[in-house]
């Protein structure tokens, strides 16, 4: 088996992508374009870059404690890393629920979990949000007292409660924010699961039948646990998807970082500026997580 796994290794050595002459003249043809278009930019649009803005939106020093403290970019990024976080959580129950149910034996929960994932696909995230947004806001979160209990709240209990998600003024929309991203990134969650479930083979199945398991007990014992070892690589891509997405939810006013970005360009009038940080933020952040999928999948497969 070592012998195998090093054989493995050496494979997978031997195929990585060297640097060769044709990629260092697409590198450069890349930064050149990007170096021509900043250029345009100045000339043709008389724009004088003024990139010393940047710095004091992202830390500043608080005028009542004199201590550093994060300003509006930071605060829209961490804001931005709870919601995705909180939704891929919420995202990531539904579409396990869901992918159990489009793979049941019972015609209604197949139905169920169909209907879901098809509605679900072929709607607009925009339009999804904006429906949940006036729906549970105006109608189901004032029902259940959710946004008087979190205002009440004092001390340490609504320090936690803000480092954990918004402050309470906001709370109502980024909870709003959070189902709408759980539900639309459920469906494709659901998808993931439903494909790891189908490809466990059959023998599986009629093993566990064989020994006298429940359905329930069969996934839980037999399926499931093989599933998600084949679904982990997938599922953390649709976390780093969840962060671009939670952009959508700026059009209802929760201050994240496109949010946060969107007010810095329209006060300051220093629009390329803003949105190249915040881009670069974005990238800065999807990327790092990109680089921790890839070792992921690289360790599950020394692991088979």
């Amino acid at each position: 088996m070592d012998l195998i796994n090093k054989a493995r290794e050496r494979t997978l050595i031997a195929r990585k992508a060297k640097f060769r002459a044709v990629d260092v003249l697409i590198i450069g043809i890349c930064i050149a374009i990007v170096v021509y278009i900043l250029y345009r930019i100045k000339v043709r649009l008389s724009y004088t870059w003024n990139w010393r803005i940047i710095p004091r939106y992202l830390i500043h020093r608080d005028p009542e404690t004199g201590r550093l403290a994060v300003n509006y970019l930071l605060q829209g990024l961490f804001t931005t890393i709870k919601l995705s976080i909180w939704s891929s959580i919420l995202a990531l129950i539904i579409g396990m629920l869901m992918g159990i149910f489009r793979t049941s034996s019972n015609l209604l929960l197949r139905m169920i979990g169909t209907t879901y994932v098809e509605i679900i696909r072929n709607l607009p995230a925009l339009v999804l949000i904006f429906i949940f947004y006036f729906f549970i806001s105006a109608q189901i979160i004032p029902l259940l007292g959710i946004e008087d209990f979190i205002r009440s709240r004092t001390g340490n209990s609504k320090e936690i409660l803000e480092f954990l998600f918004v402050p309470t003024s906001l709370f109502t929309q980024f909870i709003s924010g959070i189902l709408t991203i759980a539900i639309f990134e459920g469906a494709f969650i659901t998808e993931i699961i439903r494909a790891g479930i189908e490809s466990i083979e059959r023998g599986q199945r009629e093993a566990a039948h064989a020994l006298g398991l429940s359905w329930a007990d069969e996934m839980r014992f037999v399926i499931l646990p093989q599933a998600t070892k084949r679904v982990l690589p997938p599922l953390a891509n649709q976390f780093i998807s969840t962060i671009k997405d939670s952009a959508i939810v700026s059009a209802i006013s929760i201050q994240e970082l496109t949010f946060e970005g969107r007010q810095l360009a329209t006060s300051t009038q220093r629009v390329f500026e803003v949105w190249i940080s915040v881009t670069v933020m974005y990238l800065i952040l999807t990327f790092s997580l990109s680089m921790l999928v890839n070792r992921m999948e690289k360790r599950l497969r020394r692991s088979d």
